[in-house]
């Protein structure tokens, strides 16, 4: 099932038929109506960004997803990724009616502590299914997103860090020595970066818009072991700017890292038509991304791909890039 690349050099990906074939092997969709309970008032982040992911996913080419609920983290997976004071803070701050403001962009409505235990419970159960031979490769259609949570504060519409959890249950649960996360989402993801600092066995790469919220990610920031790869773009740039930030610096950047195992923080807000930053990322490009991260697991990682929906605030596009997105995992998955 796996075949190494020769002289380090990423071959392009064209069209998923280039995938190897798996037999009696699927991608495992998960999310919950719990997910859309969470509401932030005035925010993008949005119920209804599910309700379009939904809908986009109910055509027949999707019938052979495995559908799952997401279940709720345990208290000791989150706070593998974040501080029991904090944890406990989300929880105990939760109210039983209105908002409880956090930051200006974030807070807690009486829904959210149990939707962010979803959130987190659907990036640990798609690891399990993927580490266990279930599934081949899985998509969480998860809200609140998680990339902006740091160990200590949550921002950015983000509670608790959904990839961090993911990251740190496959090591402790399944004994992975090397993960890597690839976040796409126009904002750079702080909070990831935050917890992994420290981990030289957790990688971090991203492109994003800069100068852009929260301000983080420029290409100085490369984590206490060189563990973090950061690659900004400026605004208008497109998918041939980004195919160059991939192919010259995150891609071989992840061949050196060797991961065992690929999450990748899925934000579908550099997409052209979204209403937050000025990337201009077409549909294709997302679905070319995906290829590459699809094939480079395929080859060196026994095609172990755990994906985490982060941002993407224009419904049609929105709905359209997950499509694709999850179309091609689909196709890595048989």
């Amino acid at each position: 099932m796996n075949f190494a690349l020769p002289d380090k050099e990423l071959q392009p990906v064209l069209d998923p038929s280039h995938l190897k074939a798996h037999t009696l092997m699927t991608t495992l969709l998960l999310s919950h109506p719990h997910c859309t309970h969470h509401e932030i008032p005035g925010s993008p982040e949005t119920p209804a960004r599910l309700e379009a992911i939904e809908q986009a996913l109910q055509s027949s080419q999707f019938s052979r997803l495995q559908r799952e609920d997401c279940p709720s983290a345990k208290q000791e997976q989150i706070t593998r990724a974040h501080t029991k004071a904090y944890v406990e803070a989300i929880e105990s701050h939760t109210p039983d009616k209105g908002n409880f403001w956090i930051t200006g962009d974030t807070s807690l409505c009486p829904h959210s502590y149990e939707a962010a235990k979803k959130a987190a419970g659907g990036a640990v159960r798609a690891v399990d299914a993927i580490l266990t031979g279930e599934v081949k490769n899985a998509f969480c259609a998860i809200r609140p997103p998680g990339h902006h949570a740091e160990k200590q504060q949550a921002m950015g519409f983000c509670l608790f860090n959904n990839a961090a959890i993911a990251a740190h249950h496959a090591r402790h649960k399944h004994g992975l020595e090397r993960i890597a996360v690839i976040d796409f989402d126009v904002h750079h993801g702080n909070g990831t970066q935050n917890i992994f600092w420290e981990e030289p066995d957790f990688f971090y790469g991203s492109t994003h818009q800069m100068p852009l919220y929260p301000g983080t990610g420029a290409v100085s920031e490369t984590g206490a072991n060189n563990n973090i790869v950061n690659t900004p773009l400026n605004a208008g740039a497109d998918g041939d700017k980004m195919r160059e930030a991939y192919n010259d610096r995150l891609f071989p950047a992840l061949f050196d890292f060797s991961p065992d195992l690929i999450l990748i923080s899925a934000g579908f807000d550099a997409h052209i038509d979204d209403p937050l930053a000025g990337l201009c990322f077409s549909t294709e490009d997302f679905r070319w991304l995906t290829l590459k991260l699809a094939e480079f697991a395929d080859n060196h990682c026994n095609s172990r791909v755990v994906s985490l929906l982060e941002g993407g605030y224009d419904l049609e596009a929105l709905g359209d890039s997950v499509a694709a997105h999850v179309e091609v995992l689909l196709d890595a998955g048989l």
